[in-house]
């Protein structure tokens, strides 16, 4: 098992588009990954992106930083994250149920018909439209910005199969 912190903090969405959203830059890491394209929740969209982020007044962003025990493999590890992932997701659906208008932000791509199950490689339209959710980082934001300005948590990555001391996944809640 493992320990987890939960984080939120809520800031007005044109000062997280002044210090946090580089939608440009951000494009390019995003050309470098395999879900770009691949993967109706990630990049290259259909609308604009500054467009998008102009519909909301105010973004909560959450974080969840889970820590690690020593010997935890990476498959456990990623489990884990699925799992914190997961329950994020339901915590974002029931706090848009809440606040009308409002839309979440995923915690990272897309996982809702597995990988590589993804409908649009084919073509076809996504199977869940409903639960559609973009992430920050896919929209231009700065998550390890984010996370290290907003909540005082500085990001640690997986190094040649080497799990972390701890992993941080973020999400938000844009409301009008």
């Amino acid at each position: 098992m493992c320990r987890m912190e939960r984080f939120e903090k809520e800031i007005s969405v044109p000062e997280y588009l002044e210090g946090y959203v580089a939608v440009e830059e951000f494009l390019e890491y995003c050309k470098a990954c395999p879900n770009y394209g691949n993967i109706w929740t990630c990049p290259p969209y259909d609308f604009d992106v500054m467009e998008y982020w102009n519909r909301f007044s105010r973004l909560t962003v959450y974080a969840r930083k889970i820590y690690f025990e020593p010997g935890t493999t990476r498959e456990e590890s990623m489990r884990i994250m699925h799992e914190v992932k997961d329950d994020m997701s339901r915590e974002l659906y029931e706090l848009e149920a809440a606040n009308p208008g409002s839309v979440s932000l995923s915690a990272g791509s897309c996982t809702i018909c597995g990988t590589g199950n993804c409908t649009r490689p084919c073509g076809q339209e996504c199977r869940w439209p409903e639960k559609i959710r973009y992430s920050i980082e896919s929209l231009g934001g700065n998550v390890g910005l984010t996370c290290r300005k907003l909540m005082g948590l500085n990001l640690e990555w997986m190094e040649e199969g080497k799990v972390p001391s701890y992993f941080v996944l973020c999400a938000g809640l844009l409301q009008p």
